[in-house]
């Protein structure tokens, strides 16, 4: 609605998990480090855990995009389903089609597929997201599919992404044996407050603005205090600024139109 007015190519505040926009903080970086670490070394299991919003599946979709053309990839993202059903998905997303959809069929055909990609010289990697919503039993059954390996390698590595419940899971007694088989464990924490204006200006540049708009201090200051420094709270409250700042017809987003913006997310949408 208000891309014409500031100059802009595409919306720079939606909630959207796309890897264009992702901005590389400190933790960020240190979160693709450890994947991309995990994935190399073939680690196996890898965890990656952070709070709603914290920007968890954007990283995992920009480290997707990085990837080279020697490591196949799986993305899951519909972590309720069972056991069989979750395990077809993978299969689909790999391109993979078995004629029975038992588990020991597509146990077979997903070994094949893993064997086939070692020896042509290639990584696997599966990463299922939101995966603090996987039932125990489900997640005894992907500990399971760790035990399709060589004898010096695993043939793929499995990155269970979520939120912090995910960790309180899997350090449950019942899933001992998979919480000893995570090799690469990371937490992803919120921006901290001098990361705040990069973070916007980032994405105000990925979508396409040359200068024109600004973020006085008191705004950004204020922005942080509410959000606490979550991606996907600034990204709302940004939004809703730069709508009324449409409406009244200016660039300058102040304090006074940060607080107009947390004032209609929350409902509150009086002057």
């Amino acid at each position: 609605m208000y891309k014409d007015f500031f100059g802009l190519k595409e919306m720079p505040f939606n909630v959207t998990s796309d890897p264009s926009f992702l901005f590389l903080s400190r933790v960020h970086k240190e979160a693709f480090a450890h994947l991309l670490y995990g994935i190399k070394e073939k680690k196996g299991f890898l965890e990656i855990t952070g709070e709603i919003g914290a920007g968890k599946t954007t990283l995992c979709r920009a480290l997707i995009n990085q990837l080279d053309k020697n490591t196949k990839s799986a993305f899951v993202f519909n972590s309720t389903l069972p056991e069989l059903q979750l395990l077809e998905a993978i299969l689909e997303d790999y391109g993979l089609a078995v004629d029975k959809k038992n588990k020991v069929s597509m146990l077979k055909r997903l070994n094949e597929f893993l064997i086939a990609e070692l020896s042509k010289g290639n990584n696997v990697i599966l990463i299922i997201d939101e995966a603090q919503n996987l039932k125990s039993s489900v997640l005894e059954e992907i500990r399971m599919l760790s035990n399709l390996e060589t004898d010096k390698e695993k043939l793929f590595q499995i990155i269970l992404v979520g939120q912090p419940e995910l960790k309180k899971k899997l350090n449950s007694d019942r899933l001992r044996q998979l919480q000893q088989r995570i090799s690469v464990r990371f937490h992803i924490t919120p921006l901290e407050a001098d990361e705040i204006d990069k973070y916007i200006y980032h994405r105000l540049s990925v979508a396409g603005v040359n200068g024109g708009i600004r973020f006085a201090q008191e705004a950004i200051d204020y922005i942080y205090k509410f959000s606490g420094g979550i991606p996907r709270v600034i990204n709302m409250v940004c939004d809703k600024a730069l709508l009324y700042a449409y409406v009244i017809e200016t660039k300058d987003i102040t304090l006074n139109i940060a607080e107009r913006g947390v004032r209609e997310i929350q409902g509150n949408i009086a002057p």
